[in-house]
C-alpha cells in the first residue's frame, strides 16, 4: 500500500509542478494591451482555445516525466525532459513579458528540438512516455509557425 500512495504521491508532485506551474507562468504573464495590437496571421485561434490547450498538454508532460523519473531518474531522457520544461516555461515571460518575439522564436525552436530528442530517447525504454509527447510535439510546432507569423508581421 505504501509503494502504491508514493507512487501517487509523486505523480501528484509532476502534476503539481507542470500543471501548477504552467498556470501560474500563464496567469503572471498573460497577454495585454501589447499583445492585443499586434498583427496576427490568419491561423490564430481564439485566445480561449489556449488555456484548455495547455492544461492537456502539462498533464501529459507532467506523467511522461513522472513513467521517466520512475524509470530512469538520472538518464540522458530524463534530463532532456528537464531541459524541455525549463524551455517551455521560459517562453511566456520571454514573450508576453519581454516582449521579445524574435527571442521567444529562438526559445521556441529549441523547444521543439528538446521535444523531439525526449521522443526519441524515451522511445528505447519507454513508448507510452514517448507518444505521450506526440501532441505536445505537433502543439508546439504550431505555436512555432504562429511565433514566426506574428514575429515577420511586426517586424
Amino acid at each position: 500500500m505504501q509503494t502504491g500512495t508514493r507512487r501517487l504521491g509523486s505523480l501528484a508532485g509532476f502534476l503539481i509542478l507542470v500543471v501548477g506551474g504552467g498556470i501560474a507562468i500563464g496567469i503572471l504573464t498573460a497577454p495585454g494591451d501589447w499583445y492585443a495590437v499586434l498583427r496576427k496571421p490568419w491561423f490564430n485561434p481564439p485566445a480561449w482555445v489556449f488555456g484548455p490547450v495547455w492544461t492537456v498538454l502539462y498533464a501529459l508532460i507532467a506523467i511522461a516525466g513522472w513513467r521517466t523519473w520512475r524509470r530512469a531518474p538520472r538518464s540522458p531522457a530524463m534530463r532532456v525532459w528537464i531541459a524541455q520544461l525549463l524551455l517551455n516555461f521560459a517562453w511566456s515571460p520571454v514573450f508576453f513579458a519581454a516582449h521579445r518575439i524574435d527571442a521567444a522564436f529562438a526559445v521556441i525552436g529549441l523547444l521543439l528540438i528538446a521535444i523531439g530528442a525526449f521522443i526519441v530517447l524515451a522511445w528505447r525504454t519507454d513508448r507510452t512516455s514517448a507518444a505521450l509527447f506526440l501532441p505536445y510535439a505537433c502543439w508546439v510546432a504550431f505555436a512555432s509557425a504562429l511565433n514566426g507569423a506574428i514575429l515577420f508581421l511586426n517586424p
